[in-house]
């Protein structure tokens, strides 16, 4: 029966029955009808917060440098963070609407992609000022092999990772490449600390510190990579030195490995004039080539310096898609030359930036090898225009995760990405006036602007506190055992 048949029928047995059911729809249309001028914020609100997703991390407010293909800044913008990936890159606006969790401020700030350090070996740290104004072979046979040989265990290379791995994160960066020895070690402090690793277990053709032949070697490599293999933040890798310390059958090893487990392969080429002439004296090729006949390269190969590689050389490192990671201050402090970065990167070929060891550097800021890897080519060529501060942003942000192979990972605020977020300060004296957002960070901010930083979406350091690692007691540590190094060497290596 329909509502009007109904009526009709109402009517006609009991007029006081009709007006009382259209009392009751009277009053039901007055209360739809307050309901309307008065309760839609409210309704809404809670429709609004029944829709809103509950992610795990929020950041609201700043200047969003993202570093995706387009170089978006979003000048008041927000990153939705969960399960240590980026749900969402947009304006702060947009964020608080459609997710809900814990909340990060901010507004007034900069953020940032996490910075990359391409190339390190973290424990050097305490080797830091052990020699210096040395050119590279002096450097390494009469100073610092000797004092590894005298002084490197598993705890030694603990204890200064975790002084590195502090000097890092304060200074924003979020993923680093080491090659050392107990890498087992390294890669066990740098997981606890939250910090991501692409870390190689070295291989070499003398006795050293973890290892004392071929095949021991290459038995521990297989053991840590089969360890740390599929690690959220850790990934395992192999290390040959260098193609002078590592015979042409371990190299090919090597390769083989890297191929049959997946690991990356970290290692120095034509890092000196003298090795490159060495190698043609010596294998009648220059580096890159003689690693080219051997079958060594593919494209899970990142090679630091390529300070000395010729047209020819370049043209096969591009074809490999060989991952290039310059370090321009320790380069130039132990006067190995200029790599050419400039053509590298007019070429197409895949640039990161790194700080070498802190024995050789002498520390592991990003900050200063940026603002040093452009003004160094703008001087060594002439040319102003040369490696503009954006492109040394790049260089310690997408392009040296490219380098690592990792640029679907990190490098960028993207959605599906690592959430590796760092927050800089912009207040300090350094940084007023603000003009330009890339000169600003190359050339004007330090490390110690950077006052907060997530790596896989776990914050490891709140306005400079840090969350993971105990600062007061790393110190006292690392200050002991630079006391024992101090103490194990004799004649100019004790110098302090």
């Amino acid at each position: 029966m329909t509502q009007d048949s109904y009526y009709r029928l109402v009517r006609k047995s009991d007029p006081f029955v009709v007006n009382e059911i259209m009392l009751k729809h009277f009053c039901a249309l007055i209360v739809l009808l307050a309901m309307t001028l008065v309760g839609p914020s409210q309704g809404t609100s809670q429709t609004r917060q029944t829709r809103q997703r509950s992610i795990d991390l929020l950041v609201l407010g700043g200047t969003v440098v993202t570093m995706d293909i387009g170089r978006r800044v979003i000048l008041d913008g927000g990153l939705a963070i969960h399960n240590g990936r980026i749900l969402a890159v947009a304006s702060r606006e947009e964020i608080e609407q459609q997710y809900r969790g814990r909340r990060l401020n901010a507004a007034g700030k900069v953020v940032i992609p996490g910075l990359i350090n391409g190339h390190t070996h973290v424990p050097m740290v305490l080797f830091r000022g052990l020699a210096d104004d040395l050119d590279l072979q002096e450097w390494l046979t009469k100073y610092i092999f000797p004092a590894e040989a005298k002084n490197v265990t598993e705890e030694f290379v603990r204890v200064g990772t975790r002084l590195g791995l502090v000097e890092m994160i304060r200074g924003g960066t979020t993923t680093y490449c080491d090659m050392y020895y107990f890498e087992d070690a390294i890669a066990d402090e740098t997981a606890k600390a939250g910090a991501r690793g692409v870390l190689g277990q070295t291989v070499i053709d003398f006795p050293v510190a973890d290892n004392k032949t071929n095949a021991e070697a290459m038995a521990s490599v297989e053991r840590f990579v089969q360890k740390w293999k599929g690690h959220e933040l850790i990934i395992p890798a192999i290390a040959p030195h260098a193609p002078y310390t590592v015979s042409a059958d371990h190299l090919k090893a090597v390769r083989a490995f890297s191929d049959r487990t997946g690991a990356p392969i970290v290692t120095h080429i034509s890092e000196t004039k003298r090795e490159v002439d060495d190698s043609l004296k010596e294998k009648g090729a220059t580096p890159v080539k003689y690693l080219e006949e051997l079958g060594f390269f593919n494209d899970r190969v990142i090679a630091a310096h390529m300070v000395w590689p010729t047209a020819d050389e370049l043209e096969i490192l591009k074809r490999r898609r060989v991952g290039i990671v310059h370090n321009p201050q320790s380069n130039m402090k132990l006067a190995s030359g200029v790599s050419p970065v400039p053509r590298m990167l007019n070429e197409g070929i895949m640039v990161g930036l790194g700080t070498d060891g802190a024995a050789s550097n002498n520390d592991v800021n990003m900050w200063e090898e940026m603002d040093t890897v452009a003004k160094l080519h703008k001087a060594f060529s002439g040319d102003p225009k040369v490696i503009s501060a954006q492109q040394a942003f790049e260089m310690a942000t997408i392009g040296g995760a490219a380098a690592l192979h990792l640029e679907k990972e990190i490098g960028s605020l993207e959605v599906g990405k690592r959430a590796d977020v760092v927050i800089v300060q912009r207040d300090s004296l350094n940084q007023i006036p603000l003009s330009n957002i890339f000169s600003d960070l190359v050339y004007a901010t330090k490390a110690s602007d950077v006052e907060t930083v997530i790596i896989n979406g776990r914050v490891v350091m709140r306005n400079r506190r840090l969350l993971t690692l105990n600062e007061a007691v790393i110190k006292r540590s690392a200050r002991a055992l630079r006391e024992k190094v101090i103490q194990s060497l004799q004649g100019p290596t004790a110098r302090r």
